[in-house]
């Protein structure tokens, strides 16, 4: 590396001298203290990694004159110091670094060039469902199924452990990537030995999971990349970007009475949705942070996707300190973080000097009040006051001709009545607030006074508790509410992601068919950050993001239809109506249980062996070799994606005569594109499936096939809600193939386009692809045989893996539209050539009529190394052909 700037100098801790890249080394010439916490992190990036090449003193300069009133058009390389991943979207990115090991012998390289050059930590944690709950044995009854369905993509991640250096493994059972990430593997500061030196810098990363953006709440900068940006970063690629505009939210004051961290995140993820700024930072300053404990802060910065943010962190500072030592990181490490904030100006003090901000907004947080947001987006927030109102006015929509009679169904011997509105699913669940003690702790004080007046959860209700992390249980058990919660159905049913990433399991058959049979709207209540369409559970229509207390209450009403200020909840043991304002706690009820039963103590504890696993983890076969022998397995399949591939790649061949596959509207979340929940026995992935000897009950979920591609390609837009206009009348998977107008499955029609050799497209609206850092909605894209997606906008993620797996993007002008240009979806498409690396391309319509127009739309092939991978076929492609080429 190179010093142009003078930079390196040397910071004493504890008596250990460590060199650091000193960002006041450029004061001279800049003001850098101006520049935002996030921005400063970047610049010490490109510092530390200025080699002439990736980043050149042109790259640090213009960083250093970033504007604030500037829209983002310099690119940058950012080089994260470490990655992370969970195993849904981390299988398939070890499925492909084994494939690539495959293909470098194949092109006469070394296999074991693909290899991780930065540390990568891959938590087992989205595979638990919840089959069983509401009984004492839950947890070990779901851990034994869940390693009887996933045996064979364990046995591969234990192959992958050993096959990979600069990897590890945390197993299953332990919690969920965000929260671990949080309270172990972060350091805060970086140490590496380099030339001879002990060189400190900031704790960056990525992670193939959207909600990597917690960590942000720890001061450290990171976020969600789809799987196949994340395999780059882990083989040394730098993350190519533009530098980002930077938003600024001002917080003032504090949370009253009644109000949790989860009713403050619902407040600011309307209102930076309502901003707009995705592709955008968004950094939290102001003297309200210190009264904003870290664990607020990691909700705040968890939701940092469902307000559309690349990330949405917060400065460091003493409260950042304290939580380091209460999560139990030792005392050294501690004081390094402090010592190297303050050297670098990454320190935040009260008052302190604000920084330049793109646009900031505010919020009092005094005027935040409890909410719910739903019934299908995260955004769309809801005060608790109006929960009944807004539900009413949304079954009025949906039903508008139907009478809430309810259909009569038998459970144990009983007979009970189901009407639109019942909450079928609580589901305190982990991710957003299983991090949080206090919102936790406040759902068991709630439970612990339920119970003391005899309220019990209504029989319809699927309850469960699925921690981020195994501190959880021990600081419940301590406060001594743990047994409250598990008296009202919340008993533990796994330590990892489960309702809201659809793994929350079946319902009662007989609560299923009362819901099928009367078409009910019934409602689902979740403490996470999703809830689009048919991602909780097939038969839950309506479903809300709520905070832990307000889904123990819902599940003691078991409606939504319900004003919970003004209508009772149940009935006490001496018949008194209970009102939610008689088992809701104080603010010092919450604060004294929060300090008599959490300590660090706990946290050394629960991580001391946290890499070991249980003895089931311990026992698997673990295959030996430096390439995988590839067994006949429906879980983890070799993939297609190099099959041909030469040294050098081809020149960009023109697309013509394209047709769409899929026509669609707004906001088609990544769910929709690549569901990860259930597979239906008569869909393409079932059939498949059974074909290849598996029984339905056998299926698992679509995330945990994720290492087989002939059931993720058959599984892209097979959601259960997706609505494609070309098969109007329709809901699921389905197409109208072209030109006979035979409505058939998205699947089977790809296959019939591409043995006719018709290149395919997808056309869209506003905010394609928002939601997970799904890999498999771009790879699944690309294998169904679909050369461009033309959309009003994208999300960042989705944008970006599409090109990286060689699927062109394109956006319509700003004012134009599908609608507004009279497309229907059932023409012909041609594309003028991608040669010179056009920014805007010419697309020819040919309609039905034999009529035909022209319109210009964007590239979104936004930088120069963007190009390069869609020039070799995607970024894997570029990377392969690269080390191909060193060794």
């Amino acid at each position: 590396m190179t010093n142009s700037f003078d930079a390196l100098s040397t910071l004493d801790v504890d008596g250990k001298t460590y060199h650091y890249y000193r960002l006041a080394a450029l004061t001279p010439k800049h003001d850098i203290h101006r520049l935002p916490y996030s921005l400063k992190i970047l610049l010490e990036n490109l510092l530390r990694k200025e080699d002439g090449q990736n980043v050149t003193p042109a790259d640090i300069d213009a960083m250093c004159h970033w504007q604030a009133d500037a829209e983002a058009s310099v690119q940058i390389a950012f080089t994260p110091a470490r990655v992370v991943l969970q195993d849904f979207t981390g299988v398939p990115a070890v499925v492909d670094l084994a494939a690539m090991r495959d293909a470098m012998k194949q092109l006469g390289g070394n296999p074991e060039l693909i290899n991780p050059l930065e540390p990568v930590d891959l938590v087992i944690d989205h595979s638990v469902m919840v089959d069983y709950y509401a009984r004492k044995d839950a947890l070990d009854l779901n851990t034994k199924v869940e390693f009887q369905r996933n045996e064979e993509r364990y046995q591969f991640l234990r192959w992958g452990q050993k096959a990979f250096s600069n990897f590890r493994v945390v197993p299953p059972g332990t919690g969920i990537v965000h929260q671990v990430n949080l309270e172990y593997l972060a350091h805060g500061v970086m140490i590496k030995q380099v030339n001879g030196h002990t060189l400190a810098y900031p704790d960056t990363l990525v992670g193939t999971d959207s909600h990597t953006t917690m960590i942000n709440g720890l001061g450290v900068l990171g976020w969600g990349v789809g799987g196949i940006e994340a395999e780059a970063a882990m083989l040394g690629q730098p993350i190519t970007m533009l530098i980002p505009e930077v938003i600024g939210f001002k917080l003032a004051g504090s949370l009253p009475e009644g109000a949790t961290a989860t009713d403050l995140v619902l407040t600011v993820t309307q209102m930076l949705r309502k901003k707009g700024v995705v592709g955008k930072f968004v950094e939290f300053y102001g003297d309200g942070l210190d009264n904003l404990p870290l664990a607020d802060r990691a909700t705040i910065a968890n939701m940092a996707p469902e307000y559309g943010a690349t990330c949405g962190i917060f400065p460091i500072d003493k409260e950042t300190l304290r939580y380091l030592h209460l999560s139990g990181r030792d005392e050294h490490s501690i004081r390094l973080v402090e010592a190297y904030a303050r050297a670098q100006g990454l320190w935040r003090e009260t008052g302190s000097r604000e920084a330049e901000y793109s646009d900031s907004l505010s919020l009092d947080l005094s005027t935040v009040v409890p909410s719910l947001a739903g019934p299908k987006r995260p955004q769309d927030r809801i005060a608790l006051s109006d929960a009944k109102q807004a539900f009413v006015e949304m079954l009025g929509k949906e039903k508008p001709d139907s009478a809430n009679e309810g259909v009569e169904f038998e459970l144990d011997g009983k007979t009970w009545t189901l009407h639109d509105g019942d909450v079928v699913i609580a589901a305190i669940t982990s991710c957003t607030n299983t991090s949080n003690p206090a919102v936790l702790l406040t759902a068991g004080l709630v439970a612990q006074k339920a119970n003391a007046l005899g309220l019990q959860r209504k029989p319809w209700v699927k309850t469960s508790l699925a921690p981020g992390s195994q501190v959880v249980p021990a600081y419940l058990q301590k406060a001594g509410v743990m047994s409250d919660l598990q008296a009202l159905g919340f008993d533990l049913v796994g330590f990892g992601c489960t309702t809201c990433i659809g793994n929350s399991g079946p319902l009662a058959e007989p609560i299923a068919q009362a819901i099928r049979s009367g078409k009910l709207i019934a409602a689902g209540v979740l403490s996470s950050n999703r809830n689009f369409e048919g991602r909780i559970h097939p038969d839950v229509r309506a479903n809300y993001l709520a905070s832990p207390p307000l889904v123990v209450a819902y599940a003691l009403a078991g409606t939504m239809n319900i004003d919970l200020y003004n209508e009772p909840l149940g009935t006490s043991r001496d018949g008194k109506a209970v009102y939610l304002k008689d088992i809701w706690p104080s603010q010092q009820e919450i604060a004294e249980l929060l300090a008599s039963s959490i300590s660090s103590a706990m946290f050394h504890d629960k991580y001391a062996d946290v890499f070991a696993g249980t003895e089931a983890w311990q026992q698997l076969p673990a295959p030996e070799g430096e390439t995988y022998a590839w067994p006949d397995s429906t879980y983890v399949k070799h993939p297609p994606y190099f099959e041909g591939m030469g040294k050098t790649p081809s020149a960009l061949p023109r697309i013509a005569q394209a047709r769409c596959l899929v026509r669609v509207g707004d906001s088609i979340t990544t769910d929709h594109i690549s569901p990860a929940g259930s597979i239906k026995a008569d869909s393409p992935a079932g059939q498949y499936l059974q074909q290849q000897g598996v029984q339905p009950a056998d299926f698992n979920s679509l995330g945990s096939r994720r290492g087989n591609h002939e059931v993720m390609m058959r599984g892209t837009f097979a959601n259960v809600r997706l609505r494609n206009q070309l098969a109007p009348g329709t809901e699921g998977g389905f197409t109208t193939y072209l030109p006979s107008g035979e409505v058939t499955s998205i699947f089977d029609a790809s296959m019939q386009y591409q043995q006719d050799n018709v290149p395919l497209m997808v056309i869209a609206g506003k905010e394609y692809g928002t939601g997970s850092s799904r890999d498999w909605a771009a790879k699944g894209t690309n294998l169904l045989g679909i050369r461009v997606v033309i959309a009003e906008s994208f999300e960042r993620i989705h944008r970006s893996n599409l090109v990286g797996f060689g699927v062109l993007p394109l956006q319509f002008r700003a004012g134009e539209s599908a609608e507004s240009l009279g497309l229907s979806g059932r023409e012909t498409f041609s594309f003028a050539s991608l040669e010179q690396e056009p920014t805007t391309l010419t697309v020819s319509v040919t309609r039905e009529d034999g009529s035909a127009f022209e319109f210009e739309a964007e590239v979104r092939i936004d930088t120069s190394t963007e190009w390069d991978y869609y020039r070799h076929g995607g970024i894997l492609h570029y990377v392969l052909r690269d080390l191909a080429s060193k060794g």
